[in-house]
C-alpha cells in the first residue's frame, strides 16, 4: 500500500509539471499522440499473439505493402485498434464512459472480423454468463465512478482486472480492455498509458492473482509504472530536452548502464521506452 501511495504521489508531481506546460505545447502534444498510434496498437496486438512486428505495424497503417504474407484478420486487428486509439484520444473527455460507448468500441474493434456471441473459456476461467453480463459490466462503473476520489492506480487496475474477469465478448477482451484504461485515464485528466509487450509474463501474472486471491498489487505496479512512463516521456519532449538513449546518456554521465536500466525499469528515474528502447531528455546545461 505504502508503495502505490508513493508512486501516486510521484505521479501528482509529474501532473503538476505536465500542465504547468502542456497548454502552451498543444501541437507537440497532438504530435506525440499521433506517433504513439502505432506502439500502441503493436503492443496491445502483440499481448493477444499477434505475429506483426512494430515496424510492420508501422508500414500497415501507412498502407506500406509487408514483405511477406499477413492474413487479413491481422490487418483489419491492426487497423481497426489504430481507429479505436485514435477515436478515444478526442472522444473521451466529451463523453462518459457506459455500456453504450463499450459496445461502440468494440464494434469499431472487431469491425469486418466477427460479429457473435458464446460462452468463453479463457484458461480455466469460464467468463460471466452472457445473461448477467450487463449486470456485471454496471457494477463494474458504479464501483469505479463511486470512487473517484481515490487513487487512479488502485482504480483503473481494479476496474482492469474485473472486466476482464467478466470476459463480456467473444472475441477483444483484452485490446477493449486496455483501450478502457486510458479512455478514463484521459477523461480523468491523466496521460493514457501503454502496458507493453515485454510486460506480458507479469501482466497475465496480475490476472492469476486475483483470479487466485483477488487482489490487484500486480497490476497496480504495471499500472503506475505504465503512467509514469508515459509523463516521463511527454515532459522530455515538452521541456525541450534532448532526447538520447540510456547508454549514451551513461556515456554522458559516466554511469553504469546496467545501473539505470535497473533504474529505468523501476521509473526511479525519469526514463521512458520509446520503441522498445530506454530513452531519458538530457538537460544541456546540467
Amino acid at each position: 500500500m505504502t508503495k502505490v501511495l508513493n508512486v501516486f504521489s510521484k505521479i501528482a508531481l509529474l501532473r503538476e509539471r505536465y500542465y504547468k506546460i502542456s497548454s502552451k505545447k498543444k501541437s507537440l502534444l497532438k504530435i506525440l499522440s499521433e506517433t504513439e498510434v502505432a506502439e500502441q496498437v503493436y503492443n496491445s496486438n502483440a499481448i493477444e499473439n499477434s505475429t506483426l512486428s512494430l515496424e510492420e505495424t508501422e508500414k500497415i497503417l501507412l498502407q506500406i505493402d509487408l514483405d511477406r504474407y499477413v492474413s487479413e484478420r491481422e490487418l483489419f486487428e491492426t487497423k481497426n485498434l489504430a481507429r479505436v486509439v485514435s477515436y478515444i484520444d478526442t472522444k473521451a473527455q466529451a463523453r462518459e464512459l457506459n455500456l453504450e460507448m463499450i459496445l461502440l468500441l468494440h464494434k469499431m474493434l472487431l469491425s469486418n472480423i466477427r460479429d457473435d456471441d458464446e460462452w468463453v473459456k479463457v484458461a480455466n476461467h469460464i467468463a460471466t454468463d452472457p445473461k448477467q453480463v450487463i449486470e456485471k459490466l454496471e457494477e463494474m462503473l458504479s464501483e469505479y465512478n463511486s470512487t473517484n476520489n481515490k487513487n487512479i492506480i488502485k482504480r483503473i487496475a481494479l476496474l482492469h482486472l474485473t472486466f476482464e474477469h467478466i470476459h463480456p465478448f467473444v472475441d477483444g477482451n483484452g485490446r477493449i480492455g486496455r483501450v478502457i484504461n486510458n479512455y478514463l485515464l484521459i477523461r480523468e485528466g491523466f496521460v493514457p498509458i501503454n502496458i507493453k509487450f515485454i510486460d506480458r509474463k507479469l501482466y497475465y501474472e496480475a490476472f492469476k492473482e486475483f483470479d487466485k486471491d483477488g487482489k490487484t498489487s500486480i497490476m497496480e505496479e504495471i499500472v503506475g509504472k505504465a503512467i509514469t512512463n508515459s509523463y516521463h516521456k511527454r515532459l522530455a519532449y515538452m521541456e525541450g530536452k534532448e532526447i538520447i538513449t540510456l547508454s549514451q546518456y551513461a556515456k554522458k554521465e559516466k554511469i553504469s548502464h546496467s545501473n539505470l536500466i535497473n533504474k529505468a525499469n523501476r521509473q526511479t528515474i525519469e526514463a521512458f521506452l520509446e520503441k522498445g528502447e530506454w530513452k531519458i531528455g538530457f538537460s544541456m546545461g546540467k
